[in-house]
């Protein structure tokens, strides 16, 4: 090899010797940082780039482990409730998330990664703390507060009585949202830097029937009183006229009760039913003449047993128990009633 050859190897050789010295320094460099956490790198929002591993852990259990020894408060509506992270399960894996920040803080190439060391360049990573939580024991919790809040929602109604008839308001219904609480509970249990506060959600339930929809749903309501022999018509809740009446005697009263009206027909004929008090006549028809007591108009609330008008020449029985259970009127004020109570009218005998 001549003199000259040589001479020109001499730089190539040195460049390369260079680069096996920086190449070699790089890997030392680098290898030397293998549990170092990149600047910019965070853990569930605390910073921890720069460090260590075994430094971000202490880090981690000086103010996560600490932080997630507090119970979480549930409340609604003036009430609460509380769970421990014992009571729920909850295990915080630090050194699996230092671990995992160490993993991100070592993506790039091994010349990216020593450029950053070198010259300042950071990972903006934000690591999730690991934690767990037993599910059935969140659930169970969940559903205890459910059971506590929920109420159901209640149809505004009509309560009748001697007195009369007392409006029952509505009342609007609440139901837990079982999930959205679960998701915010598990939140506040495993997020460190959560609020440890949770507010139960909540949904309103509408009653079917609400007070102001009350007087149309009732147009009229009849109030059978047997102790005064009265029969009362309230027309949208509101007392409209009042009758006076004859009602079952001993033995075949009128039975007590709620009922509605069930069928209405005008001159009626009389069904007579299979009863011993009936004697001959039981099971037969009577059609309207003479011989039918069913006068006017009959209204059905009790299967057989209904309202009906009376013949003038028993006019003396009202006020008084004298029927086998039906309620008798006059003939002017059963034709009254008739006229302003639709099948379906409620009637209430007290």
């Amino acid at each position: 090899m001549s003199r000259a050859h040589r001479t020109s190897l001499v730089p190539v050789a040195g460049l390369f010797g260079l680069v096996v010295v920086l190449a070699l320094g790089m890997y030392v460099y680098d290898h030397g940082r293998r549990d170092q956490i990149a600047k910019g790198v965070r853990i569930d929002g605390i910073d921890v780039g720069g460090l260590s591993a075994s430094a971000a852990n202490a880090r981690l259990q000086r103010t996560v482990a600490v932080s997630m020894e507090h119970p979480v408060v549930v409340s609604s509506h003036g009430k609460s409730w509380r769970i421990t992270p014992r009571d729920a399960g909850v295990a915080v894996d630090v050194a699996g998330t230092v671990a995992e920040a160490v993993n991100a803080s070592r993506t790039g190439s091994i010349f990216s990664r020593t450029w950053r060391g070198l010259f300042g360049g950071n990972v903006n990573k934000d690591v999730p703390l690991r934690v767990s939580y037993s599910h059935r024991a969140v659930r169970s919790f969940t559903a205890q507060v459910g059971a506590a809040v929920n109420t159901a929602p209640r149809d505004a109604t009509v309560e009748p009585g001697a007195s009369g008839l007392t409006q029952v308001p509505d009342r609007i219904g609440v139901a837990v949202e079982q999930k959205r609480l679960i998701a915010r509970l598990a939140h506040a249990l495993t997020g460190p830097s959560a609020k440890r506060i949770v507010t139960v959600p909540t949904l309103t339930r509408k009653p079917a029937v609400t007070t102001s929809e009350l007087v149309a749903q009732y147009p009229a309501y009849i109030v059978i009183d047997r102790a005064n022999f009265k029969l009362l018509l309230y027309q949208h809740l509101k007392l409209s006229s009042t009758y006076e009446i004859a009602v079952g005697m001993q033995g075949l009263e009128t039975t007590a009760g709620l009922y509605h009206i069930q069928w209405k027909q005008t001159d009626p004929p009389w069904y007579v039913p299979n009863s011993p008090w009936a004697g001959a006549l039981a099971g037969k028809t009577i059609p309207p003449g003479p011989e039918d007591p069913l006068k006017a108009r009959f209204m059905s609330f009790n299967g057989g047993a209904g309202i009906h008008g009376i013949d003038p020449s028993e006019y003396s029985s009202i006020g008084h128990d004298a029927s086998h259970g039906c309620v008798r009127m006059r003939i002017p004020d059963v034709i009254a009633l008739y006229s302003r109570t639709p099948v379906g009218t409620p009637v209430y005998v007290i």
